[in-house]
Formats: structure tokens, C-alpha cells, sequence
């Protein structure tokens, strides 16, 4: 199966989540995370670093479930820029 490039978007938002889940997981080892999840250490250092843009949904929801986030804060945190870009300079201002 031949994978489409990803666009700026998908990378960009591959990005947020990496950055969001690194935050939660705080002074937590990567690899208890890992183990806790269900998931390879690579696998959540590849996510946490923006390398893998678009992970599995089952892979998000055990990792975030560790982390005690839920999926819609998930959600919301890396697609909140989406919405952003999407308004009007003067309007992204408010949404800041």
C-alpha cells in the first residue's frame, strides 16, 4: 500500500499531540508508559516526537488513558490551532 505525503496540517498537528502527551507524561519514564499502554518505547518516543503524524486511535486512547487524559482533551488540544488559523487575524486574537 503506497502512503500519501502528509500534509503541513497532519504534521503540524502530529507535532501538538507529541508535545501534549510529553507534557502530561511529565517526570514519568517513557518506557513505564510505554509498558503501561500497551505500546513499544519506540512507538511513544516516535509519537512524542512528531514522527509518527498520525497514530493509531487505539494507540492514542491506551496512552492517553495512562496519562489520565481524556480523548477529548486530546482533541481539542491539537486541533485548537486548526480552528484558530481558520478565523480572521482579528478573531484569532480573542481565540488566543
Amino acid at each position: 500500500m503506497v502512503r500519501l505525503p502528509l500534509t503541513p496540517a497532519e504534521v503540524e498537528r502530529g507535532q501538538r499531540l507529541g508535545a501534549l502527551l510529553r507534557r502530561a507524561r511529565g517526570e514519568r519514564s517513557m518506557l513505564l508508559t510505554a509498558l503501561d499502554a500497551g505500546v513499544s518505547p519506540e512507538t511513544l518516543r516516535k509519537i512524542e516526537s512528531g514522527r509518527v503524524a498520525t497514530p493509531a486511535f487505539p494507540t492514542i486512547a491506551a496512552i492517553a488513558d495512562v496519562l489520565g487524559l481524556s480523548l477529548d482533551a486530546v482533541w481539542s488540544e491539537i486541533n485548537h490551532s486548526d480552528d484558530v488559523a481558520r478565523l480572521a487575524p482579528s478573531e484569532r486574537r480573542l481565540a488566543s
